[in-house]
């Protein structure tokens, strides 16, 4: 066996090794968009602050947050 063979036998075996499948988060960030402007049906991820629903809402629809977001809860703070 030459050391070309050893060289492909170890690529081989290092390729196995990593190819476990794809580390990708899209299909977990899209699940997590479930805060929906009721007037245009912009969706926001639920980690979203009221300061940026705030400002979509003043700047795009020139309307208040609850008008926007009826369904909006506002996180409860960290202790």
């Amino acid at each position: 066996m030459g050391n070309g063979a050893k060289a492909q036998q170890k690529r081989e075996r290092k390729n196995a090794a990593t190819s476990k499948g794809a580390k990708s988060q899209l299909k977990v960030n899209e699940q997590a968009k479930n805060i929906i402007c009721n007037v245009c049906k912009t969706t926001f991820l639920c980690t979203s602050r009221e300061k940026q629903l705030a400002e979509h809402a003043e700047n795009k629809h020139s309307k208040s947050v609850a008008e926007c977001f009826p369904n909006y809860v506002p996180p409860l703070p960290a202790k």
